[in-house]
């Protein structure tokens, strides 16, 4: 195992670029932190280019380290990862491209809060959903707080990342999914689930905008959660989190 002392050595600071969303991209590689996550991308199939263990870990038994394994001190794990207090263990994994399939999906239509995003990657897995699209406007899957939100949901449930989230809903729609639009001024939630069709897709818009106007324009349904109180709207991973539940709770 290889040990590195300094922050400069030209591997760490490849490392550490991976919390930008261009170094991942020019890399196809992300950060992976803490013994679980790790072990859950793994078993997910996503392939490992390092382990990076500080100096008072050992290599778990249970890894099957495809790649090389790096020690560091606790000051260069701390520089590597996104939280305040390093678990001692993370990797660098290589980035998969998904496409997403099945009965139903959450669509997440500009996003900006990575923790938003990631609650919502979590809420979909818990409620059994069958995969997550994301414009290309929303933060990278692979951003150190989305994936930190995720709680290793991100490895559980596919999630696609569409360049032109326009076409991919029309291609959706074609093929005979109901897009159902989250709006304020759509019509009741409750009153629609039970006649939700088999296939359908939740599309949840951007926090302070809402749904965008093209991609409300290729829904075949408007809907709003009712606001009994003072509330004028929720958070949207709340929202999001309603929604799927009810819906994943009428189809059967």
């Amino acid at each position: 195992m290889e040990i590195i002392q300094s922050l400069k050595n030209p591997k760490i600071q490849k490392w550490r670029s991976l919390s930008q969303r261009k170094a991942r991209e020019e890399t196809g590689c992300f950060l992976v932190e803490g013994k679980r996550a790790v072990t859950d991308a793994l078993q997910s199939g996503y392939t490992m280019e390092a382990l990076i263990l500080e100096s008072t870990q050992s290599l778990p038994e249970t890894f099957d380290c495809s790649g090389p394994a790096y020690q560091v001190p606790s000051h260069v794990m701390e520089a590597l990862c996104d939280t305040k207090t390093p678990q001692g263990i993370c990797a660098v994994m290589h980035k998969k491209t998904q496409t997403v399939s099945g009965h139903h999906l959450v669509v997440l239509d500009a996003l900006q809060d990575p923790g938003n995003v990631g609650t919502i990657i979590r809420t979909a897995d818990a409620a059994g959903l069958d995969g997550v699209i994301l414009s290309s406007r929303c933060p990278d899957i692979y951003a150190p707080k989305v994936l930190r939100a995720t709680m290793g949901s991100i490895f559980h449930i596919p999630c696609e990342t569409a360049d032109s989230l326009e076409t991919r809903l029309q291609a959706l729609s074609e093929k005979g999914y109901a897009l159902l639009s989250t709006e304020l001024d759509g019509q009741p939630f409750f009153s629609y689930v039970s006649r939700a069709p088999k296939d359908w897709c939740l599309i949840i818009g951007n926090e302070g905008h809402g749904v965008s106007e093209s991609v409300r324009r290729l829904a075949s349904c408007h809907l709003k959660l009712p606001m009994r109180g003072q509330a004028e709207s929720l958070n949207a991973s709340v929202a999001a989190g309603i929604m799927m539940y009810v819906l994943m709770e009428h189809a059967g």
